[in-house]
């Protein structure tokens, strides 16, 4: 779960910085907010590859976890 939290901060992150740079540049409004999506999305693609690896590997074990103590409850259930 801590991978999953770090990835988001970290996107979040990078999208304030590019944000603020954009506005120090001049861009405004919805300009900045369209910008900031497009360049942060690119930026954190490229830097947080390996930590976007991370986050998918503990999202799928978590829940592969939760289906086998579901399985576990529902075939207990029908015993």
């Amino acid at each position: 779960m801590r991978s999953v939290v770090f990835y988001t901060l970290a996107r979040f992150g990078i999208f304030l910085a590019t944000g603020l740079v954009l506005a120090l540049f001049g861009a405004r409004g919805l300009l900045l907010l369209a910008l900031a999506v497009l360049i942060s999305g690119i930026v954190s693609f490229v830097l947080l590859s390996g930590q976007r690896d991370a986050m998918s590997t503990a999202v799928v074990s978590g829940v592969r976890e939760r289906r086998r103590k579901f399985d576990r409850a529902r075939t207990k259930e029908d015993a």
